[in-house]
């Protein structure tokens, strides 16, 4: 490009002058001056180029090193990432051990509230309904939550310590006549006695009742309380103290005496005590009358069947008539007829049994009859407890147990008494039937007896 520019001014200048030498010198300066300028332009063109190449050099590293900052702000984002959600799982596990411990807190204190003796619910009245109010705010802080609890807790722990070394406190009981009389509460442990003011001081153990205004004050029998009222006055003194606590004055309480017991029974138990007496009577009768039958030994049997062989029918008689018993008559009836076939004897002796059975079992089975019924007349007086039971629900409600005593006490002492009566009946008619039984058996074996040792043939005699 650079020659056809030359070759041009060439033209031109040789146009014009139309010297040549001076258009070849000019060309030629023309040419080197081209020349000069584009070594300028080429030296030029390299400085700018080593420039842009330093600089996007430049531009490099600092994109590696905003790439290296990059990897550390990501890897820094990942751990703290990594942080967050441990923090986070911390979080949650010690909001669930809040949660927890208030569920813990709050059991303390329904359990705390219903330990706490009447004379001292004041005291805890504030902590209680702090505790209440703050179980209330579910968008609080947990450590608002928490204080007003463990301010509960720390009440509890000063209350128990009072309570280990004793606590006086006044108030109001009932006396054993039902009226309020004021006094001094001796609190220790889960104990409590109870110590009047008045001009008459009276002084006992305070009971918990059901639907009591307040505490009941009694003494159990054989139990001093003279010491109540030093401790109550001074602090000092002996108390009497039920390792039981209360437990077993409260059973006490509860028992009846017999007749009492029977009345609460009801009607019914008129049949079941009548079949009982009854059942004991004729008992005592058919033993007595068991016991005092006579019974005839083989060896008795021995001369009455001699005479028989010896064709002595007379004496034989004889001695069948001073034989005891209806095991004699037996005999005696069989001596008669010593003459007939053995068969015919047999059915004399089958005879005289069938007889005497019936009448020495008169009245056992009235054993047996009160065994099977007295079940059934507890069993009544059991529905018809519990028909009374159910009609004082219907007007009176479950509210008072008091109101759902009789028909409970009826129904329950029915079917024990009907049990009591029916048990020892039931064994008294087998021990009566096994002895009858056996009596009855000896008398059959003498009866066979008598009959293999008649002489033979008895008929040809």
């Amino acid at each position: 490009m650079l020659g056809l520019l030359g070759l041009g001014l060439a033209a031109a200048a040789f146009g014009q002058s139309g010297d040549l030498p001076t258009l070849t010198s000019r060309a030629r300066a023309d040419l080197e001056q081209a020349l000069q300028e584009l070594t300028r332009t080429r030296e030029a063109v390299e400085s700018e180029r080593s420039a842009l190449v330093r600089q996007i050099r430049e531009w490099e590293e600092r994109l590696s090193q905003r790439r290296s900052e990059l990897d550390r702000a990501r890897r820094r984002v990942d751990n703290e990432l990594v942080e967050l959600n441990a923090w986070k799982a911390e979080l949650r596990a010690r909001s669930n051990e809040v949660a927890a411990i208030e569920g813990l807190l709050v059991g303390y204190q329904e359990a705390f509230a219903g330990r706490l003796h009447p004379v001292e619910a004041g005291l805890y009245e504030g902590p209680l309904r702090e505790f209440q109010r703050a179980r209330a705010l579910d968008g609080a802080a947990p450590d608002v939550r928490l204080k007003p609890q463990l301010d509960l807790l720390d009440a509890a722990v000063q209350r128990l310590e009072r309570r280990m070394g004793g606590d006086r406190l006044e108030g109001r009981a009932l006396d054993e006549r039902g009226q309020l009389v004021e006094g001094q509460f001796v609190l220790m442990g889960p104990l409590a006695w109870f110590a009047s003011t008045g001009t008459v001081p009276v002084a006992g153990v305070a009971q918990l009742r059901l639907n009591a205004p307040a505490p009941e004050m009694g003494r159990p029998e054989g139990v001093s309380a003279a010491g109540i009222p030093q401790v109550a006055s001074t602090g000092r003194g002996t108390l009497p103290v039920d390792p039981t606590l209360g437990n077993a004055w409260k059973l006490q309480a509860t028992r009846d005496s017999l007749w009492t017991h029977i009345q609460k029974g009801g009607p019914v138990m008129i049949p079941i005590l009548g079949l009982g007496a009854l059942a004991l009577g004729i008992f005592a009768w058919k033993w007595a009358q068991l016991a005092r039958l006579p019974e005839v030994t083989p060896d008795q049997l021995k001369p009455l069947v001699n005479a028989l062989e010896r064709g002595d029918p007379e004496r034989a008689m004889v001695l069948a008539r001073q034989l005891p018993g209806p095991a004699g008559r037996m005999l005696e009836e069989a001596v008669q007829h010593w003459r007939e076939p053995k068969e015919f004897i047999e059915e004399i002796l089958y005879e005289k049994m069938l007889a005497l059975r019936p009448r020495l079992e008169r009245g056992v089975p009235f054993l047996a009859l009160t065994a099977a019924a007295s079940p059934l007349l507890g069993l009544l007086g059991t529905v018809t407890g519990m028909i009374n039971t159910f009609n004082v629900i219907t007007v009176f409600g479950t509210g008072d147990p008091k109101t759902l005593a009789g028909g409970i006490s009826e129904a329950l002492i029915t079917t024990e008494f009907g049990l009591i009566v029916a048990i020892p009946s039931l064994l008294l008619h087998a021990m009566l039937s096994r002895k009858l039984k056996g009596w009855l058996g000896r008398v059959e074996q003498l009866g066979v007896a008598f009959l293999n040792a008649l002489p033979e043939p008895a008929g040809a005699r």
